[in-house]
Protein backbone atom coordinates (compact mmCIF):
# COMPACT_ATOMS: atom_id res chain seq x y z
CA UNK A 1 0.00 0.00 0.00
CA UNK A 2 1.15 3.81 -0.62
CA UNK A 3 2.38 5.70 2.65
CA UNK A 4 1.09 8.48 1.26
CA UNK A 5 -2.69 7.38 1.70
CA UNK A 6 -2.35 7.40 5.28
CA UNK A 7 -2.72 11.33 4.78
CA UNK A 8 -5.88 11.14 3.43
CA UNK A 9 -7.55 9.17 5.91
CA UNK A 10 -10.62 10.91 7.63
CA UNK A 11 -9.95 10.91 11.14
CA UNK A 12 -13.59 11.63 12.24
CA UNK A 13 -16.12 9.27 13.45
CA UNK A 14 -17.56 6.90 11.15
CA UNK A 15 -21.38 6.73 10.35
CA UNK A 16 -22.38 3.05 10.02
CA UNK A 17 -23.69 3.58 6.31
CA UNK A 18 -19.98 4.17 5.14
CA UNK A 19 -18.23 1.86 7.61
CA UNK A 20 -20.82 -1.01 5.72
CA UNK A 21 -19.73 0.18 2.32
CA UNK A 22 -15.92 0.02 3.39
CA UNK A 23 -16.32 -3.44 4.76
CA UNK A 24 -17.89 -4.47 1.08
CA UNK A 25 -14.94 -3.10 -0.57
CA UNK A 26 -12.60 -4.46 1.85
CA UNK A 27 -14.58 -8.03 0.58
CA UNK A 28 -13.91 -6.94 -3.11
CA UNK A 29 -10.18 -6.70 -2.55
CA UNK A 30 -10.09 -9.91 -0.87
CA UNK A 31 -10.87 -9.91 3.03
CA UNK A 32 -13.88 -12.12 3.64
CA UNK A 33 -16.53 -10.54 6.07
CA UNK A 34 -15.52 -14.03 7.70
CA UNK A 35 -11.69 -13.00 8.47
CA UNK A 36 -13.05 -9.43 10.00
CA UNK A 37 -15.31 -11.01 12.18
CA UNK A 38 -12.85 -13.63 13.76
CA UNK A 39 -10.26 -10.34 14.14
CA UNK A 40 -12.84 -8.42 15.53
CA UNK A 41 -13.49 -11.21 18.11
CA UNK A 42 -10.29 -11.97 18.89
CA UNK A 43 -9.20 -8.30 19.75
CA UNK A 44 -12.47 -8.05 21.84
CA UNK A 45 -10.74 -11.20 23.73
CA UNK A 46 -7.66 -9.35 24.19
CA UNK A 47 -9.21 -6.60 25.50
CA UNK A 48 -11.40 -7.97 27.70
CA UNK A 49 -7.69 -10.00 29.10
CA UNK A 50 -6.43 -6.98 29.81
CA UNK A 51 -8.75 -7.05 32.91
CA UNK A 52 -7.44 -10.35 34.31
CA UNK A 53 -10.97 -11.00 34.83
CA UNK A 54 -11.93 -14.54 36.30
CA UNK A 55 -15.00 -15.02 35.10
CA UNK A 56 -16.63 -14.15 31.92
CA UNK A 57 -20.27 -13.11 30.43
CA UNK A 58 -20.77 -12.96 26.60
CA UNK A 59 -24.20 -10.84 25.69
CA UNK A 60 -24.91 -12.08 22.05
CA UNK A 61 -27.93 -10.39 20.16
CA UNK A 62 -28.83 -11.85 16.20
CA UNK A 63 -26.73 -9.49 14.08
CA UNK A 64 -23.07 -9.71 13.56
CA UNK A 65 -22.27 -8.04 16.64
CA UNK A 66 -23.33 -10.79 18.32
CA UNK A 67 -20.74 -12.89 15.97
CA UNK A 68 -18.02 -11.01 17.11
CA UNK A 69 -19.53 -11.97 20.56
CA UNK A 70 -19.28 -15.39 19.75
CA UNK A 71 -15.79 -15.52 18.24
CA UNK A 72 -14.09 -13.97 21.59
CA UNK A 73 -16.21 -16.31 23.94
CA UNK A 74 -14.52 -19.34 21.98
CA UNK A 75 -10.86 -17.09 22.63
CA UNK A 76 -11.66 -16.67 26.39
CA UNK A 77 -12.95 -20.24 27.01
CA UNK A 78 -9.27 -21.44 26.20
CA UNK A 79 -8.17 -19.86 29.91
CA UNK A 80 -11.20 -18.60 31.89
CA UNK A 81 -14.47 -19.87 32.90
CA UNK A 82 -17.03 -18.44 30.23
CA UNK A 83 -20.31 -18.39 29.57
CA UNK A 84 -22.75 -17.31 27.13
CA UNK A 85 -25.59 -15.90 26.58
CA UNK A 86 -27.61 -15.35 23.18
CA UNK A 87 -30.87 -14.03 21.63
CA UNK A 88 -32.75 -16.80 20.29
CA UNK A 89 -33.73 -16.17 16.58
CA UNK A 90 -32.41 -17.07 12.75
CA UNK A 91 -28.98 -16.48 12.36
CA UNK A 92 -27.28 -16.46 8.90
CA UNK A 93 -23.47 -16.03 7.29
CA UNK A 94 -20.57 -15.59 9.41
CA UNK A 95 -22.70 -14.85 12.99
CA UNK A 96 -24.48 -18.52 12.72
CA UNK A 97 -21.12 -19.85 11.67
CA UNK A 98 -19.56 -18.87 14.88
CA UNK A 99 -21.93 -19.80 16.97
CA UNK A 100 -22.11 -22.99 15.29
CA UNK A 101 -18.18 -23.07 16.22
CA UNK A 102 -18.69 -22.25 19.86
CA UNK A 103 -20.42 -24.97 20.71
CA UNK A 104 -17.85 -27.58 20.12
CA UNK A 105 -16.23 -25.55 22.66
CA UNK A 106 -17.81 -26.76 25.80
CA UNK A 107 -18.99 -23.83 27.12
CA UNK A 108 -22.12 -22.78 29.07
CA UNK A 109 -24.49 -21.53 26.43
CA UNK A 110 -27.62 -19.92 27.31
CA UNK A 111 -30.39 -19.50 24.40
CA UNK A 112 -32.91 -17.02 25.38
CA UNK A 113 -36.43 -15.11 24.14
CA UNK A 114 -37.84 -13.72 26.79
CA UNK A 115 -37.70 -11.61 29.94
CA UNK A 116 -38.27 -14.72 32.57
CA UNK A 117 -35.37 -16.37 30.51
CA UNK A 118 -32.71 -13.62 31.53
CA UNK A 119 -34.32 -13.76 35.20
CA UNK A 120 -33.13 -17.64 35.39
CA UNK A 121 -30.11 -17.13 34.43
CA UNK A 122 -29.41 -13.64 37.38
CA UNK A 123 -26.72 -15.68 38.71
CA UNK A 124 -24.93 -15.24 35.80
CA UNK A 125 -25.05 -11.86 35.45
CA UNK A 126 -23.95 -11.69 39.43
CA UNK A 127 -20.79 -13.74 39.58
CA UNK A 128 -19.07 -12.05 36.38
CA UNK A 129 -16.45 -9.95 36.90
CA UNK A 130 -16.30 -8.87 33.33
CA UNK A 131 -19.60 -8.86 30.91
CA UNK A 132 -18.85 -8.75 27.34
CA UNK A 133 -21.61 -6.37 25.41
CA UNK A 134 -22.17 -7.88 21.58
CA UNK A 135 -25.60 -7.60 22.14
CA UNK A 136 -26.88 -4.92 19.37
CA UNK A 137 -24.06 -2.72 16.96
CA UNK A 138 -24.06 0.39 14.62
CA UNK A 139 -27.16 -0.43 12.73
CA UNK A 140 -29.23 -0.45 16.31
CA UNK A 141 -31.82 1.68 16.42
CA UNK A 142 -35.16 2.51 18.33
CA UNK A 143 -36.32 1.05 21.17
CA UNK A 144 -35.23 -1.64 23.63
CA UNK A 145 -37.43 -5.52 23.45
CA UNK A 146 -37.08 -8.20 25.11
CA UNK A 147 -34.70 -10.27 25.91
CA UNK A 148 -31.99 -7.20 25.18
CA UNK A 149 -34.03 -4.23 27.47
CA UNK A 150 -33.86 -7.24 30.59
CA UNK A 151 -29.95 -8.29 29.61
CA UNK A 152 -28.75 -4.21 29.13
CA UNK A 153 -30.53 -4.22 33.15
CA UNK A 154 -29.15 -7.02 34.93
CA UNK A 155 -26.09 -5.65 33.36
CA UNK A 156 -25.85 -2.64 34.61
CA UNK A 157 -26.99 -3.90 38.00
CA UNK A 158 -24.32 -6.01 38.12
CA UNK A 159 -20.82 -5.32 39.49
CA UNK A 160 -18.95 -6.57 36.56
CA UNK A 161 -16.94 -4.65 34.38
CA UNK A 162 -18.78 -3.70 30.92
CA UNK A 163 -16.71 -3.81 28.05
CA UNK A 164 -19.05 -3.14 24.56
CA UNK A 165 -18.34 -4.44 21.02
CA UNK A 166 -18.31 -1.75 18.83
CA UNK A 167 -20.79 0.69 20.18
CA UNK A 168 -22.66 0.38 23.69
CA UNK A 169 -26.37 -1.41 23.23
CA UNK A 170 -28.44 1.82 23.92
CA UNK A 171 -28.71 1.93 28.06
CA UNK A 172 -26.27 -0.17 29.14
CA UNK A 173 -23.37 1.59 31.00
CA UNK A 174 -20.19 0.54 29.65
CA UNK A 175 -16.71 0.75 31.72
CA UNK A 176 -14.85 0.48 28.04
CA UNK A 177 -16.03 0.43 24.44
CA UNK A 178 -13.61 -1.15 21.50
CA UNK A 179 -14.79 -0.19 18.15
CA UNK A 180 -12.92 -1.78 14.70
CA UNK A 181 -11.57 -0.39 12.42
CA UNK A 182 -12.78 3.26 13.15
CA UNK A 183 -14.36 4.84 16.34
CA UNK A 184 -18.50 4.88 15.33
CA UNK A 185 -18.81 7.72 17.78
CA UNK A 186 -17.62 6.77 21.21
CA UNK A 187 -14.87 4.61 22.18
CA UNK A 188 -12.28 4.06 24.41
CA UNK A 189 -10.00 1.88 22.13
CA UNK A 190 -10.01 0.99 18.48
CA UNK A 191 -8.90 -2.62 17.23
CA UNK A 192 -7.31 -3.39 13.94
CA UNK A 193 -9.46 -5.79 11.91
CA UNK A 194 -7.60 -6.04 8.80
CA UNK A 195 -9.59 -3.88 6.58
CA UNK A 196 -7.42 -2.16 3.96
CA UNK A 197 -6.91 1.24 4.04
CA UNK A 198 -7.58 0.79 0.33
CA UNK A 199 -11.33 0.03 1.37
CA UNK A 200 -11.29 3.45 2.26
CA UNK A 201 -9.80 5.67 0.34
CA UNK A 202 -10.64 4.64 -2.75
CA UNK A 203 -14.14 3.36 -4.35
CA UNK A 204 -15.78 0.56 -4.95
CA UNK A 205 -18.94 -1.90 -4.97
CA UNK A 206 -19.29 -1.18 -1.40
CA UNK A 207 -19.92 2.44 -2.22
CA UNK A 208 -22.95 1.51 -4.46
CA UNK A 209 -24.44 0.58 -1.32
CA UNK A 210 -25.84 4.34 -0.69
CA UNK A 211 -27.51 4.85 -3.36
CA UNK A 212 -31.25 5.20 -2.87
CA UNK A 213 -33.45 2.62 -4.06
CA UNK A 214 -36.69 3.63 -5.44
CA UNK A 215 -40.14 3.06 -3.56
CA UNK A 216 -42.59 0.62 -4.87
CA UNK A 217 -44.85 3.37 -5.17
CA UNK A 218 -42.50 5.53 -7.08
CA UNK A 219 -43.84 7.73 -9.78
CA UNK A 220 -42.79 9.32 -12.88
CA UNK A 221 -40.19 11.58 -11.82
CA UNK A 222 -38.85 10.34 -8.69
CA UNK A 223 -35.68 9.09 -10.83
CA UNK A 224 -35.48 12.66 -11.47
CA UNK A 225 -34.99 15.55 -14.33
CA UNK A 226 -32.21 16.20 -16.49
CA UNK A 227 -31.34 18.85 -18.80
CA UNK A 228 -28.34 18.64 -20.51
CA UNK A 229 -27.05 21.78 -22.46
CA UNK A 230 -24.70 21.05 -24.90
CA UNK A 231 -23.46 20.21 -28.48
CA UNK A 232 -22.19 22.64 -30.74
CA UNK A 233 -19.09 21.54 -32.42
CA UNK A 234 -19.55 18.16 -31.34
CA UNK A 235 -23.16 17.17 -32.00
CA UNK A 236 -23.40 13.82 -30.36
CA UNK A 237 -21.84 14.70 -26.60
CA UNK A 238 -24.81 15.98 -25.16
CA UNK A 239 -26.63 12.77 -26.34
CA UNK A 240 -24.29 10.45 -24.68
CA UNK A 241 -24.59 12.18 -21.47
CA UNK A 242 -28.59 12.52 -21.92
CA UNK A 243 -28.24 8.36 -22.46
CA UNK A 244 -25.81 8.12 -19.67
CA UNK A 245 -28.23 9.98 -17.00
CA UNK A 246 -31.20 8.05 -18.54
CA UNK A 247 -28.99 4.99 -17.42
CA UNK A 248 -27.62 6.22 -14.38
CA UNK A 249 -31.55 6.51 -12.78
CA UNK A 250 -32.71 9.54 -14.38
CA UNK A 251 -36.49 9.12 -15.25
CA UNK A 252 -36.49 12.12 -17.92
CA UNK A 253 -34.00 13.74 -19.71
CA UNK A 254 -34.07 16.85 -21.74
CA UNK A 255 -31.28 17.78 -24.26
CA UNK A 256 -30.66 21.68 -25.56
CA UNK A 257 -28.45 21.37 -28.70
CA UNK A 258 -28.10 22.99 -32.09
CA UNK A 259 -28.05 19.01 -33.00
CA UNK A 260 -31.54 16.76 -33.50
CA UNK A 261 -30.48 13.14 -33.56
CA UNK A 262 -32.70 10.40 -33.25
CA UNK A 263 -32.65 8.83 -30.04
CA UNK A 264 -36.21 8.82 -29.07
CA UNK A 265 -35.59 8.01 -25.23
CA UNK A 266 -34.33 11.79 -24.87
CA UNK A 267 -36.68 14.98 -25.38
CA UNK A 268 -34.88 17.21 -27.70
CA UNK A 269 -34.76 21.06 -26.82
CA UNK A 270 -33.86 22.99 -30.36
CA UNK A 271 -31.63 25.59 -30.10
CA UNK A 272 -29.77 28.01 -32.61
CA UNK A 273 -26.23 27.23 -34.43
CA UNK A 274 -24.61 29.43 -32.24
CA UNK A 275 -25.84 29.42 -28.40
CA UNK A 276 -25.65 32.81 -27.23
CA UNK A 277 -28.81 35.82 -27.03
CA UNK A 278 -31.14 36.94 -24.22
CA UNK A 279 -33.93 34.62 -26.33
CA UNK A 280 -31.89 31.69 -25.83
CA UNK A 281 -30.49 32.31 -22.40
CA UNK A 282 -33.75 32.75 -21.18
CA UNK A 283 -35.01 29.29 -22.21
CA UNK A 284 -32.60 27.27 -20.77
CA UNK A 285 -32.99 29.01 -17.60
CA UNK A 286 -36.89 28.47 -17.09
CA UNK A 287 -35.47 24.40 -18.24
CA UNK A 288 -32.66 24.73 -15.74
CA UNK A 289 -34.62 25.91 -13.03
CA UNK A 290 -37.29 22.97 -13.16
CA UNK A 291 -34.63 20.21 -13.39
CA UNK A 292 -32.93 18.45 -10.50
CA UNK A 293 -29.71 19.17 -11.82
CA UNK A 294 -28.16 19.98 -15.49
CA UNK A 295 -24.83 19.10 -17.09
CA UNK A 296 -23.40 21.77 -19.29
CA UNK A 297 -20.94 21.71 -21.50
CA UNK A 298 -20.66 18.82 -23.53
CA UNK A 299 -19.56 19.28 -26.85
CA UNK A 300 -20.53 22.73 -26.64
CA UNK A 301 -17.55 24.56 -27.86
CA UNK A 302 -15.91 27.76 -26.63
CA UNK A 303 -18.41 30.28 -28.01
CA UNK A 304 -21.22 30.27 -25.26
CA UNK A 305 -19.93 30.94 -21.82
CA UNK A 306 -21.81 34.17 -20.89
CA UNK A 307 -24.69 31.72 -21.66
CA UNK A 308 -23.18 29.00 -19.35
CA UNK A 309 -22.67 31.43 -16.08
CA UNK A 310 -26.17 32.45 -16.47
CA UNK A 311 -27.55 28.88 -16.83
CA UNK A 312 -25.46 26.84 -14.28
CA UNK A 313 -26.49 29.96 -11.48
CA UNK A 314 -29.93 29.16 -12.38
CA UNK A 315 -29.82 25.74 -11.37
CA UNK A 316 -30.50 23.79 -8.34
CA UNK A 317 -27.22 21.25 -9.10
CA UNK A 318 -25.14 21.40 -12.03
CA UNK A 319 -22.22 19.18 -13.25
CA UNK A 320 -19.78 21.34 -15.65
CA UNK A 321 -17.83 19.56 -17.79
CA UNK A 322 -16.07 20.06 -21.29
CA UNK A 323 -15.91 23.34 -23.04
CA UNK A 324 -17.75 25.22 -20.06
CA UNK A 325 -14.55 24.48 -17.50
CA UNK A 326 -13.19 27.84 -18.14
CA UNK A 327 -12.97 30.89 -16.25
CA UNK A 328 -14.88 32.71 -15.15
CA UNK A 329 -16.10 29.41 -13.29
CA UNK A 330 -19.51 28.44 -13.80
CA UNK A 331 -21.22 27.75 -10.51
CA UNK A 332 -24.75 26.52 -9.38
CA UNK A 333 -26.42 25.88 -6.24
CA UNK A 334 -24.63 22.87 -5.87
CA UNK A 335 -21.55 21.84 -8.36
CA UNK A 336 -19.52 19.01 -9.64
CA UNK A 337 -16.48 19.67 -11.65
CA UNK A 338 -15.54 16.92 -14.32
CA UNK A 339 -12.23 18.33 -15.91
CA UNK A 340 -9.64 15.99 -17.25
CA UNK A 341 -5.67 17.47 -16.70
CA UNK A 342 -5.88 20.17 -19.28
CA UNK A 343 -9.21 21.54 -18.49
CA UNK A 344 -8.10 21.22 -14.96
CA UNK A 345 -5.37 23.48 -15.84
CA UNK A 346 -7.81 25.71 -17.68
CA UNK A 347 -10.32 26.40 -15.23
CA UNK A 348 -8.24 25.89 -12.03
CA UNK A 349 -5.20 27.63 -13.08
CA UNK A 350 -3.01 24.74 -11.63
CA UNK A 351 -1.74 21.57 -13.63
CA UNK A 352 -1.53 17.68 -12.80
CA UNK A 353 1.70 16.29 -12.11
CA UNK A 354 1.22 12.80 -12.70
CA UNK A 355 2.10 12.24 -8.53
CA UNK A 356 -1.43 11.11 -6.78
CA UNK A 357 -0.23 12.72 -3.43
CA UNK A 358 0.59 15.54 -5.03
CA UNK A 359 -2.45 15.76 -7.08
CA UNK A 360 -4.63 14.82 -4.12
CA UNK A 361 -2.91 17.89 -2.66
CA UNK A 362 -3.33 20.22 -5.54
CA UNK A 363 -7.03 19.19 -6.24
CA UNK A 364 -8.26 19.49 -2.64
CA UNK A 365 -6.99 23.31 -2.45
CA UNK A 366 -8.96 24.02 -5.84
CA UNK A 367 -12.04 23.07 -4.14
CA UNK A 368 -14.62 26.15 -3.96
CA UNK A 369 -17.11 26.66 -1.35
CA UNK A 370 -20.13 24.55 -3.06
CA UNK A 371 -17.94 22.92 -5.63
CA UNK A 372 -16.74 18.99 -5.91
CA UNK A 373 -14.13 18.01 -8.49
CA UNK A 374 -13.58 15.25 -9.61
CA UNK A 375 -10.27 15.41 -11.63
CA UNK A 376 -10.18 12.09 -14.45
CA UNK A 377 -6.93 10.57 -15.23
CA UNK A 378 -5.22 7.15 -14.99
CA UNK A 379 -6.02 7.56 -10.79
CA UNK A 380 -9.42 9.85 -10.66
CA UNK A 381 -9.31 12.11 -7.40
CA UNK A 382 -12.53 13.43 -6.20
CA UNK A 383 -12.36 16.11 -3.72
CA UNK A 384 -15.12 18.66 -1.32
CA UNK A 385 -12.03 19.96 -0.12
CA UNK A 386 -12.19 18.11 3.07
CA UNK A 387 -12.86 14.62 2.07
CA UNK A 388 -10.81 12.94 -0.82
CA UNK A 389 -11.50 9.65 -2.46
CA UNK A 390 -9.86 7.75 -5.54
CA UNK A 391 -11.07 6.18 -8.31
CA UNK A 392 -8.86 3.76 -10.30
CA UNK A 393 -11.89 1.77 -12.24
CA UNK A 394 -11.15 2.55 -16.56
CA UNK A 395 -9.40 0.66 -18.88
CA UNK A 396 -6.98 2.14 -21.26
CA UNK A 397 -9.47 1.44 -24.38
CA UNK A 398 -11.84 4.58 -22.64
CA UNK A 399 -9.83 6.65 -24.25
CA UNK A 400 -11.88 7.14 -27.13
CA UNK A 401 -13.89 10.08 -27.34
CA UNK A 402 -17.19 10.48 -25.44
CA UNK A 403 -16.31 8.28 -22.32
CA UNK A 404 -15.69 11.47 -20.12
CA UNK A 405 -19.75 12.71 -21.42
CA UNK A 406 -21.15 9.86 -19.88
CA UNK A 407 -19.20 10.14 -16.85
CA UNK A 408 -21.11 13.34 -16.92
CA UNK A 409 -24.73 12.19 -17.53
CA UNK A 410 -23.93 9.16 -14.92
CA UNK A 411 -22.63 12.22 -12.33
CA UNK A 412 -25.78 14.01 -13.03
CA UNK A 413 -28.40 11.34 -12.81
CA UNK A 414 -27.12 10.07 -9.03
CA UNK A 415 -26.53 13.70 -8.17
CA UNK A 416 -30.46 14.13 -8.76
CA UNK A 417 -30.94 11.80 -5.58
CA UNK A 418 -27.40 11.70 -3.82
CA UNK A 419 -24.95 14.45 -2.50
CA UNK A 420 -22.47 15.61 -4.66
CA UNK A 421 -19.32 14.04 -3.37
CA UNK A 422 -21.23 11.09 -3.54
CA UNK A 423 -22.36 11.07 -7.07
CA UNK A 424 -19.20 12.00 -8.34
CA UNK A 425 -17.04 9.06 -6.63
CA UNK A 426 -19.61 6.41 -7.76
CA UNK A 427 -20.02 7.97 -11.13
CA UNK A 428 -15.81 7.70 -11.67
CA UNK A 429 -16.27 4.14 -9.98
CA UNK A 430 -19.14 2.77 -12.24
CA UNK A 431 -18.04 4.84 -15.64
CA UNK A 432 -14.87 2.84 -15.19
CA UNK A 433 -16.10 0.04 -14.21
CA UNK A 434 -18.52 0.42 -17.14
CA UNK A 435 -15.36 0.74 -19.93
CA UNK A 436 -13.96 -2.34 -18.33
CA UNK A 437 -17.24 -4.49 -18.86
CA UNK A 438 -17.72 -3.34 -22.43
CA UNK A 439 -13.52 -3.95 -22.99
CA UNK A 440 -13.62 -7.66 -22.07
CA UNK A 441 -16.77 -8.10 -24.64
CA UNK A 442 -15.32 -5.75 -27.19
CA UNK A 443 -11.54 -5.10 -26.90
CA UNK A 444 -9.70 -1.51 -27.98
CA UNK A 445 -12.16 -0.99 -30.41
CA UNK A 446 -15.20 -0.02 -28.42
CA UNK A 447 -16.59 3.51 -28.72
CA UNK A 448 -18.21 5.12 -26.14
CA UNK A 449 -22.11 3.89 -26.18
CA UNK A 450 -20.53 0.61 -25.46
CA UNK A 451 -21.04 1.73 -21.98
CA UNK A 452 -24.38 2.48 -21.56
CA UNK A 453 -25.14 -1.38 -21.93
CA UNK A 454 -23.22 -1.90 -18.80
CA UNK A 455 -24.17 0.96 -16.75
CA UNK A 456 -27.33 0.20 -15.25
CA UNK A 457 -26.13 -3.25 -14.52
CA UNK A 458 -23.27 -2.11 -12.44
CA UNK A 459 -25.27 0.42 -10.65
CA UNK A 460 -28.38 -1.57 -9.96
CA UNK A 461 -28.04 -5.32 -10.96
CA UNK A 462 -27.55 -8.11 -8.08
Amino acid sequence: MPSWLTEWEDEDPIEHSRMKAIERNAEALGVSTRQMMESAGRALAEEALMQSPEQVLVLCGRGNNGGDGFVAARYLARTMECSCIYVSGDRKGDSAANLKALTACGIPLHEVSCREDISRLADLFSSADLIIDALLGTGAGGNLREPIASCVAMANESPAYILSADLPTPGISADAILAFHRSKGIATSIADIGIPLEAECFTGPGDLLSIPKKPENAHKGYGGKVLVVGGGPYQGAPYLAGLAALRAGADIVFVASPHALDCPDLIHIPLPGRISGEEICDLLIKYAREADSVVIGPGLGAGSHDVVLRVAAAARRAVIDADALRLPLPAGGETIYTPHAGEFARAFGRDRSGNNETDAAIVRDACTENGIILLKGPTDIITDGRRIRFNRTGVPAMTVGGTGDILAGVAAALFCRMPAFEAAAIAAYVTGRAGEEAALAIGDGLIASDLLLFIAQILYGD
